[in-house]
């Protein structure tokens, strides 16, 4: 019997996960990714400065990241002892609300033990990880330094037979090979594209994924857009930050509020460096230069980020990374779709990265996959059924982040009275967070997708918010 082949496009976080799923269905995965890269991970980035070397392919990567707990317990899952292996190798934890400090809207979180570990580290650190353990899976295959150019279909259309690939140096066979209905790209087919046969495609290409051309090229409806601009920009310099000054704490994450929209992050980072990330929205950018940058610091909702600047020592200059908005393309809602072809990760819906979600989403996205192709079988994965079941998945952190930027001035989101409603309550919601573990532990489940936004809504969580019922610090 022929071996079932699955190729992935994108060899990022989605495109990592999905690829781990893949190979407990398909004999061979082939990982086509545009950055040339390696499986090699020695969990010390002095040694081996390539574990926190920033791939092209991601910018966004000398930024803060976060996995959030839902995604933790996904890679744990994926990859059993995981977590261990990360500390052991010097990776900083903590727990997720006890030792991460969240200022919310001008109010610091109680802060309480969860139980739920948090992991603090560069992307490049972690994606190196990730990608060592799934490089040494059997039957897993990468082409890197590849683009990806189209993706190729049967004569009727009805499936996807493979992918359109070219080597990033000009190589290749000179042509496609095996396409039987012909190729569908991004702008024509010429020299040195070759077709990667496979049973099933997955687009993990990200942001930029040409998925919806692809499809239409092929005679399908493209997926409705939604949008929501919010003009944000990542300002970001390593710095070598005395663990002290943090208080016992791994993170420090001070998001926006109404009267000052901009938010900053302090996260510990393996190798004794931590990142500064410094964000606005709508052209409330942070300057690139020393003094601005600290200026700009000193004009957030609470003053605990400017106070690790001033005190500590700046390893690099800042860097900065700009994102236009949040974009879901709603493949949940289509009425038809080729076989032998799914799309995932940011490909599928690309959240504002102030709130930390990719990654996680990412993460449970994969696990459905799993779950997916377990029930359809290698050959007859049911995209569309795959679709609308992770939109909850999707639904959650995205109404999370919109929600949240639409309660920012001057975004233009929904401004109906069941979000002028939601709004309120959860500003007197964040208040009563300030003092009430009760209230703070719900609103950190919430927020790391471990419970619907509805959690924050039950009758024992409302009685504390309305009645701001206040608890002893003690």
């Amino acid at each position: 019997m022929r071996e079932r082949h699955a190729v992935v496009l994108g060899g990022s976080m989605a495109g990592l996960l999905a690829a781990r799923v893949l190979t407990e269905h398909f004999g061979r995965v082939t990982i086509v990714e545009r950055d040339e890269t390696s499986g090699e991970w020695a969990g010390d980035p002095e040694a081996n400065p390539r574990e926190r070397q920033v791939r092209r392919g991601v910018p966004q990567g000398r930024h803060a990241h976060g996995l959030l707990a839902a995604g933790l317990n996904v890679v744990e899952g994926l990859f059993p002892g995981a977590t261990a292996e990360l500390v052991a190798a010097g990776t900083p934890s903590g727990d997720v609300l006890g030792n991460v400090r969240f200022g919310v809207n001008g109010h610091r979180l109680r802060q309480a033990p969860t139980g739920m570990t948090a992991l603090s580290f560069s992307r490049p650190y972690f994606e190196n990880y990730l990608r060592a353990k799934v490089f040494a899976r059997p039957g897993v295959e990468v082409r890197g330094g590849t683009d990806v150019v189209g993706i190729d279909a049967d004569a009727s259309r009805a499936r996807v037979t493979g992918a359109l690939v070219q080597r990033r140096d000009g190589g290749g066979d000179g042509g496609v090979s095996g396409g039987v209905g012909g190729g569908v790209g991004g702008g024509g087919v010429g020299g040195g594209v070759e077709t990667i046969a496979a049973d099933l495609v997955v687009d993990a290409t990200g942001r930029g994924s040409r998925a919806p051309r692809w499809l239409a090229g092929l005679g399908y409806e493209r997926p409705r857009e939604e949008r929501l601009h919010v003009d944000l920009a990542y300002v970001s310099r390593h710095y070598k930050v005395d663990p002290a000054l943090l208080g016992g704490d791994v993170a420090m994450i001070i998001g926006p509020s109404a009267a000052a929209p901009r938010g900053g992050a302090v996260m510990l980072q393996e190798a004794g460096r931590a990142v500064i990330t410094l964000f606005g929205i709508l052209g409330d950018h942070a300057p690139l230069d020393d003094q601005g940058w600290r200026a700009y610091a000193r004009r957030l909702p609470l003053p605990d980020v400017a106070d690790v600047i001033d005190a500590s020592v700046p390893l690099d200059e800042p860097v900065k990374f700009r994102y236009p908005g949040s974009v879901r393309h709603r493949y949940d809602r289509l009425r038809r779709f080729p076989k032998g072809f799914v799309v995932v990760g940011d490909a599928m819906c690309s959240f504002n990265p102030m709130y930390g979600q990719g990654m996680s989403v990412a993460a449970v996205e994969a696990l459905r996959l799993g779950e997916a192709l377990a029930r359809d079988g290698a050959a007859g994965l049911d995209a569309l059924r795959f679709f609308r079941a992770v939109r909850p998945v999707v639904d959650i952190p995205w109404q999370i982040a919109t929600g949240g930027d639409a309660a920012l001035p001057g975004v233009d989101g929904p401004r109906d009275a069941r979000t002028r409603l939601v709004n309120r309550y959860l500003h007197r919601l964040y208040a009563a967070a300030e003092h009430d573990e009760v209230v703070s532990l719900a609103f950190s489940r919430v927020t790391n997708l471990l419970d619907p936004p509805a959690a924050l809504l039950r009758p024992a969580i409302a009685a504390r918010v309305l009645g701001r019922r206040r608890l002893a610090t003690a």
